[in-house]
C-alpha cells in the first residue's frame, strides 16, 4: 500500500521519502513516514509480515474500496508484483516454509552488517474480500500467501470486521476449511466479536493476531476483551502490539489529537503488552506488531518513535519493568519464531 498507493520507493532512506513529500496534503501522513527497508535494517528487523489488502464495497457501503471482488484481486496481485520486484533487486526475500525461515535466520545472525541483507517477508492478506471464490485461495497460497485475516473494517464477504457486527456464515466457514487444508495461519485481527468467536469455533489450525491491543485499556471493538485474549492464549496465539495512537490511548480524535498532547509514547504500548502478559502469566503470547505501514505516520504513533528502527527502545523499557533477558527476547522476536516453527514443522 505504501509503495503503490502512497507512491513511496521504500528502498530509499526515510528522510528522502519525507523530503520528497513536503507540501503534499492528499494524505495525513505525508512527510511523516516511519517505515522503509533501510530503517528496518537499521533496527535489526530482518523479518516482517507483509500485507496484501484490497476491500470490496457493496453499493451503500461508504468505506473506500473496490466495486467488485475481481478488481480487489487485481489490486492484491499488483501488491504481490511489487514484493516480487523487491526480490528481483535483492531488497527482500519471501519466507514461506521452515527451510526458508531457518536459512534467513542464519543469514541475519551471521555477524555481518545488515545494510545489504534482504528483508524477509511473510505474505499475509488483510481482509479476504479479494478471494473471488475459494479456488483463488490455493492460487494465492502457491504465490506464497501464509496468513489470512478474513475481515478488515466494516462488513466483508467472508466475515465482519471492525465497527461491524454479525457472523461469518457458510461462505466464511468454507474459507476457514480451505485455510486449514492449506495450513494458512488465521489472523484474528479486525474480526468483530461475533465473527471472532465463530472463527475460533470453526478453525482448528494455527491462530495469531498480527496487530491488536487491549480493550481493558482502550474501550473500542477494535481491541480485544480480556476474554478474547485468554481464548487466543489458549490457542497458542501470539498477539502483536499495535502502535497506532488511537488504539493505544483512550479518547484519541483523528486529525485533532497529537501524540504529545495525549501523552502517547512507547511506555503506553508496554502497558498493553504487560496486560496480556499478566493475563497469560508469562511472556509467551506477545510480540511486536506495530502496524506502522498502516496508513499513518508520526502524526499518529508514539511521540518517542521517529522510525521503525526505534523498536529497539522497547528493550530498555522492558528492562525497567523488570522483565529478564529471556522475557525480552520472547517479546522482541522469539515468540513469533517459535510460533512459525511450530506452524511450519
Amino acid at each position: 500500500m505504501n509503495a503503490l498507493e502512497w507512491n513511496r520507493d521504500l528502498r530509499e532512506p526515510v528522510e528522502a521519502i519525507n523530503q520528497r513529500e513536503q507540501g503534499l496534503i492528499d494524505r495525513p501522513d505525508r512527510a511523516k513516514a516511519t517505515v522503509t527497508l533501510p530503517e528496518l535494517r537499521k533496527g535489526n528487523i530482518g523479518l516482517v509480515v507483509a500485507t496484501q489488502i484490497a476491500r470490496f464495497v457493496a453499493p451503500g457501503n461508504k468505506l473506500p474500496g473496490w466495486h467488485s471482488p475481481q478488481q480487489a484481486w487485481a489490486q492484491t496481485q499488483g501488491q504481490l508484483a511489487w514484493y516480487k520486484a523487491m526480490e528481483a533487486c535483492g531488497e527482500m526475500v519471501q519466507v514461506n516454509n521452515l527451510k526458508t525461515l531457518e536459512d534467513h535466520l542464519v543469514l541475519w545472525n551471521d555477524g555481518t552488517p545488515n545494510a545489504h541483507k534482504p528483508v524477509g517477508y511473510i505474505l499475509s492478506l488483510e481482509g479476504a474480500d479479494s478471494i473471488v471464490d475459494i479456488s483463488y485461495l490455493e492460487t494465492a497460497y502457491q504465490s506464497g500467501l501464509r496468513a489470512v485475516g478474513p475481515a478488515h473494517y466494516g462488513p466483508g464477504r467472508y466475515a465482519q470486521g471492525t465497527d461491524a457486527i454479525g457472523f461469518m456464515g457458510e461462505t466464511g466457514h468454507a474459507l476457514l476449511r480451505e485455510m486449514e487444508r492449506l495450513n494458512i495461519i488465521l489472523d484474528a485481527t479486525h474480526l468483530c466479536d461475533d465473527s471472532f468467536w465463530e472463527a475460533l469455533d470453526h478453525f482448528n489450525g494455527h491462530v495469531w493476531a498480527s496487530h491488536n491491543n487491549c480493550r481493558a485499556l482502550v474501550n473500542h471493538n477494535r481491541q480485544y476483551s480480556d476474554e478474547q485474549i485468554k481464548a487466543l492464549i489458549g490457542r497458542g496465539a501470539v498477539i502483536g502490539a499495535a502502535l497506532d495512537a488511537w488504539m493505544m490511548v483512550p479518547g484519541w480524535e483523528r486529525g485533532v489529537s497529537t501524540p504529545i498532547g495525549m501523552n502517547c509514547n512507547l511506555e503506553v504500548a508496554v502497558n498493553h503488552i504487560d496486560h496480556i502478559c499478566q493475563l497469560a502469566g508469562n511472556t509467551l503470547h506477545v510480540g511486536m506488531g506495530t502496524d506502522l505501514d498502516g496508513a499513518f505516520g508520526r502524526e499518529q504513533c508514539p511521540y518517542d518513535l521517529e522510525t521503525i528502527s526505534d523498536l529497539q527502545k522497547f528493550i530498555t523499557l522492558f528492562e525497567k519493568r523488570g522483565y529478564n533477558q529471556l522475557d525480552i527476547e520472547n517479546m522482541m522476536h522469539g515468540n513469533w519464531l517459535r510460533f512459525l516453527r511450530k506452524a511450519w514443522a
